[in-house]
């Protein structure tokens, strides 16, 4: 489609969201996925377009921008999920989730169980329960809010379905891309660190599944879900997949990389995503380190690749997020004109 067509596509495309669109405001509110089947509950804080006045509140060391419990606006362009990066936090993109719901979107942010910064024990688990239990998660919050009468309301569909896209950090990118139909291989972490460790050495310093002989390989299961329309991966943990890993994947996907990124070295993850995902969007943050993507901590707080309050001499973290925010909803503001194909499955 050439840009003029594709442009006024979009534009038509968002007329009927134009009142959500100029929304003034970000209502917040928490949400809770059921336990089931063995599965843990999942904590989800909720951003969404509201007509109330927002105020600033600190929730523990990350600050929302936010009415809290405020009634959201009749309808939402899309629902955005979106996954944070390992032993994270629910609220540590809230920058991201603002910017997306100010443009009129329902924005998902779960607390990973087992994989947050109170339970690690997901993590201690090995390989092939860890990358697959991250997607069925993200999966089973999709479910909750397409099954809530409430929001299904409010969420926008068209002709193939309720508009759903992912968006996640760090191990949280990983998990979005399986989401779009990437296939992981529970073996590559290992070989990849055996080959690689001196050159990646904090990616291989995580979990029990850091050397070949940690955990044999298994069988995957299948994690993408066919809801999902539209992912971005920022500083995405990606040496899980083969070069062969997202043949099914044909669904937009933007990847961001971090120039100094010491967690996930660009070249073995980013770059490598990119290169093995024809149609892909690569952006590389200039100056930027693992923890750009980040809201600003109120307090230090030292991680493998160093305080995640800090960042590389000159770069400004606030005005890269707004600037991130605005593309991030032009993204998927773009996705919706894009037709999705099939071959992946809920």
């Amino acid at each position: 489609m050439k840009q003029s067509t594709r442009t006024f596509a979009v534009m038509v495309a968002s007329l009927g969201f134009a009142a959500q669109a100029l929304a003034a405001s970000v209502g917040w509110q928490s949400f809770e996925v059921a336990a089931a089947s063995g599965s843990p509950s999942i904590p989800v804080a909720l951003y969404y377009p509201t007509q109330t006045p927002a105020r600033t509140v600190q929730m523990g060391v990350f600050t929302v921008h936010a009415a809290i419990q405020a009634t959201p606006d009749d309808g939402v362009k899309g629902l955005i999920v979106l996954s944070h990066g390992a032993s994270g936090i629910e609220l540590g993109h809230s920058s991201l989730a603002e910017a997306l719901a100010q443009q009129g979107y329902l924005v998902a942010a779960p607390r990973h169980p087992g994989d947050n910064w109170e339970d690690r024990s997901l993590m201690q688990a090995g390989a092939a329960p860890y990358f697959t239990e991250r997607p069925k998660q993200l999966s089973r919050v999709i479910d909750a809010l397409l099954g809530d009468p409430a929001w299904r309301a409010r969420i926008a569909s068209d002709s193939q379905g309720p508009r759903v896209g992912a968006l996640g950090h760090s191990m949280g990118g990983y998990t979005v891309l399986a989401l779009a139909g990437a296939k992981p291989d529970s073996a590559r972490y290992g070989t990849h660190c055996a080959q690689h460790r001196a050159e990646d050495p904090i990616f291989c310093s995580m979990g029990k599944a850091s050397t070949p002989s940690a955990s044999p390989a298994a069988a995957m299961p299948p994690l993408g879900d066919s809801r999902v329309r539209a992912v971005v991966a920022l500083a995405p943990a990606g040496a899980m997949f083969q070069a062969d890993a997202f043949a099914e994947v044909k669904i937009p996907v933007a990847v961001y990389a971090a120039e100094h990124d010491r967690f996930n070295v660009p070249r073995f993850h980013a770059e490598w995503i990119h290169s093995n995902l024809p149609g892909s969007q690569l952006q590389t943050v200039k100056n930027a380190g693992h923890y750009a993507f980040m809201d600003t901590p109120s307090i230090s707080i030292q991680t493998p690749a160093g305080d995640l309050r800090a960042d590389p001499p000159g770069f400004d973290r606030p005005a890269f997020l707004k600037t991130l925010g605005e593309a991030l909803a032009t993204f998927f503001d773009e996705a919706w004109s894009t037709p999705t194909q099939s071959g992946t499955n809920p």
